[in-house]
Formats: C-alpha cells, structure tokens, sequence
C-alpha cells in the first residue's frame, strides 16, 4: 500500500494512515470519473470524512528506481499508453534519473468512512460503486492491488470512531496480530493528547496539494 505523502523531489514518502485525497481518488475511480471531473471530486473532498486503524502492523519498504532517459530510444519523446506522444525538453531530458518510492507491505488496514452533507454522489451510490467499480481500484499507486474486495459492508454508529471499534479485526492469518492496535480519527470524534498532522487535502484541478489536516491518533483496544 502506499500513503502518499508530499513528494520532495525524487522521494515519494508514505503516511502513517491513509489520507482524505487518496479515498476520494480510490472512490472516483470507483465511479469511472476521470481528471475532468475535478470540480466533483473537489465537491466530493470536502464532504468525506474518514478513520482508520491498523489490524495488522506494516513494514515498511522502499523501492529504488532508476532510468537512464540517454537511451537511443528514449531521447526527446516517449509515448503514453494512450498512444499520444510526450515529449522531454531541458537540461534533464537526457539524465539519468533515479526514485525511491516509499510503501507498506504486508500490513491490513480498516478504515470507516461517511459523508458529512447530502448531495451526490451519496453513501448508497458509492457503496454500488465500491461493489462494481467501473475501473480496478488500487491503494494509492497502480502496482498496489488491493488482495481483497475492498469494501467491508456498512454501519450506523455515533461516529467514525465508534464505527472503528464496533468493526471486528480482520485475521491475521500467518502474520502476527498487533498488541496494541494503532488508529487514527477525527479530533472532533474523541479528542486525544497525541495529534498527527497530514497534507492530505488535493486541489484537484491542478493536481497539488493544498492543505493539511489534523487528526487524533492513540490505541484502540480490541473489539469483542
């Protein structure tokens, strides 16, 4: 799984717990929406709110990408996998350039997710979205393949909070269950001593990052 964090030049980090931007892209894409449609996925942004906790601790792991753009067959232009020409200019455009993209691996996180407002689409639409996604859904970059439909069902509870700990842990199978469980929710839900804050909000029109967020963060115990 990769967290995206705010990426440093050729560092691409991950976050501690999923970020706001990254389930409304997994749930747009659910939708078959695509970057035009950025003014619903900033609609959609603004009304989701979300927590999420840790069943089975991760490790954390970094790739190391490199590629040499000097190739013959790689100067000056390159092709998209929708068939369009790109083309490089600069300095750089025949460097070798290099990458370390940061993931979780062999973690399972749950997270609990609602909708602050009405208006579309609304929880109904996209739970039938999550069940039958338009496009195969990935966690937070194409190579990271979900091993499991990702939806888990629905609940009324109090808060996304409550709604955390009411949902049984998933099993471990092979790997070992945490002693604690590590979580993270809105401050407004239950506020705590510890806070973690992330740049988790995305203007989607310009595809930048454009805010942050704070959340409470602590242990939850075990649901029975």
């Amino acid at each position: 799984m990769s967290f995206g964090g705010v990426v440093v030049d050729q560092i691409n980090p991950v976050e501690r717990f999923i970020g706001r931007s990254q389930l409304v892209g997994m749930l747009a894409n659910a939708l078959g929406w695509d970057h035009r449609d950025a003014a619903r996925m900033n609609a959609l942004q603004a009304t989701v709110r979300h927590a999420s906790r840790w069943d089975v601790e991760p490790e954390r792991v970094v790739d190391y990408h490199t590629v040499d753009l000097g190739q013959d067959f790689m100067i000056d232009s390159g092709w998209t996998t929708r068939g369009i020409r790109e083309d490089r200019g600069g300095a750089n455009s025949r460097a070798t350039h290099q990458r370390y993209r940061h993931y979780w691996a062999n973690g399972c996180a749950t997270v609990a997710m609602t909708l602050i407002e009405g208006g579309a689409p609304n929880l109904s639409d996209l739970e039938a979205s999550l069940r039958r996604p338009a496009r195969p859904l990935f966690i937070g970059r194409k190579t990271c393949l979900p091993a499991s439909p990702v939806l888990l069902g629905h609940r009324s509870a109090p808060n996304l909070l409550a709604a955390l700990k009411a949902e049984p842990l998933a099993n471990p199978g092979p790997r070992q269950a945490p002693s604690r469980i590590a979580g993270c929710w809105p401050v407004e839900d239950e506020p705590t001593e510890h806070t973690l804050e992330m740049y988790d909000l995305r203007d989607w029109r310009n595809n930048l990052h454009r805010g942050r967020q704070r959340y409470a963060v602590g242990f939850l115990e075990a649901p029975e």
